[in-house]
């Protein structure tokens, strides 16, 4: 099993360390949402810098462009993309179950790609057999989200999700026997391999190491269903669980206590998409939740909209035209260290690429240091007045 420490807690939250083949996670943690193995405007040396200690690339994405084989060929993720530390991928059901022509049935979901419209089914035993291709550390159950707010919808999306895990978790331990009962199988952690050597059914010997399984919680809003949803992945010999189909802050705290109090104490547990605003973080953290991801930090950097210590800022406002000043002046991301809001309004006024990429380190480190610091505070027993204090000033 995937070995998780708790080093302390605080009601549901808890400080503690996810130990991957890659390396360990300090728990809570910002995960890095590597989509298409890259982190959108920003290097893996970067993401490095600014903190980030994990990535999460989405298998969905990966299979459509390069293609599982490809990165396999590449002797696996971390090789592939030069991020040599802890990663997980998303199955990609989300992505998948919001296609216009995607069709559902018990096996799997069948849809055609947005790129060259090649057509794809992507079934549960499919889902493990291209995560394990791709090679990350973690990997995420398939599951089906629905796209209605029905609870009819939801329960029988929440029912086949259920049903889809059971297959999920009989094709990974039948791969990953394979994979251990290999002689090649030396359980690699990280650094370069040689010249991929393919295994039986394609599975690569340059990531014969450990790989690992979360379960996905979904239910939609309704807390009998979480409930419900809950208590049949915590059933399950899985190593983590991952808690799906959360959007907005709104009800998010009942639903994770509820979540929560249920799932397994010493197992991870990871918010999927979840992390745009500040108190996501917060009450996630709170609610025991220990690694997030979520694309909108970089999404919004990208269109010039810039985390402060009060609040979201518009970096194209005129008003900065002359303000010779960083975006924050304690923040120690490269960007807040070397430029000013005159310049950054200049790039973005002037569609220079750079503009992306300096807002995208700000806005990442800003996300990623706000994590480190609930960590810290979980620590020293200060929590709910960092809490009180940061949100009380972001939303003023």
């Amino acid at each position: 099993m995937l070995k998780f420490e708790i080093e302390k807690r605080d009601g549901l939250a808890r400080v503690g360390v996810v130990h991957t083949p890659h390396g360990d996670i300090k728990t809570p943690a910002f995960v890095g949402a590597a989509t298409r193995a890259t982190v959108k405007a920003l290097t893996m040396k970067e993401m490095r810098e600014l903190g980030s200690q994990s990535i999460l690339a989405n298998t969905y994405h990966l299979i459509l462009a390069p293609g599982a084989d490809l990165i396999e060929e590449a002797g696996g993720l971390a090789e592939f993309s030069s991020w040599h530390g802890p990663t997980f991928t998303d199955s990609g059901g989300f992505q998948i179950f919001s296609l216009p022509d995607v069709k559902i049935t018990e096996n799997g979901a069948k849809f055609r790609s947005v790129i060259n419209g090649d057509k794809f089914e992507m079934t549960p035993e499919s889902s493990m057999q291209d995560q394990w291709k791709i090679g990350a550390d973690i990997h995420m159950a398939f599951d089906h989200l629905a796209k209605s707010e029905k609870r009819e919808d939801i329960e029988e999306a929440m029912e086949r999700t259920h049903r889809w895990l059971d297959r999920c978790v009989k094709e990974h331990d039948s791969i990953r026997a394979r994979v251990l009962a290999e002689p090649l199988f030396q359980g690699h952690t990280q650094g370069r391999s040689a010249k991929p050597t393919v295994l039986e059914k394609g599975v690569s010997a340059t990531r014969a190491h450990e790989q690992y399984l979360y379960a996905v919680v979904q239910g939609g809003t309704f807390l009998d269903l979480r409930k419900q949803s809950a208590e049949y992945c915590a059933s399950k010999d899985v190593d983590g669980f991952g808690i799906g189909g959360v959007f907005t802050a709104e009800g998010m705290e009942e639903m994770l206590k509820t979540v929560n109090a249920i799932l397994p104490e010493n197992k991870p547990r990871h918010l999927l998409g979840m992390g745009q605003e500040p108190i996501d973080l917060f009450v996630g953290a709170e609610q025991g939740c220990d690694t997030f991801d979520c694309v909108a930090p970089t999404r919004m950097a990208r269109n010039g909209s810039l985390y402060t210590l009060d609040g979201r800022i518009n970096i194209k406002n005129a008003r900065f035209k002359h303000d010779f000043t960083p975006i924050m002046p304690d923040c120690d991301c490269e960007c807040c260290k070397n430029y000013t809001k005159a310049y950054l309004h200049h790039l973005f006024k002037t569609d220079e690429i750079t503009a992306k990429v300096l807002a995208s380190i700000h806005n990442e480190r800003f996300v990623v240091r706000t994590v480190d610091n609930i960590r810290e505070a979980i620590l020293d027993g200060t929590f709910q007045d960092y809490k009180q204090n940061f949100l009380k000033r972001y939303y003023h």
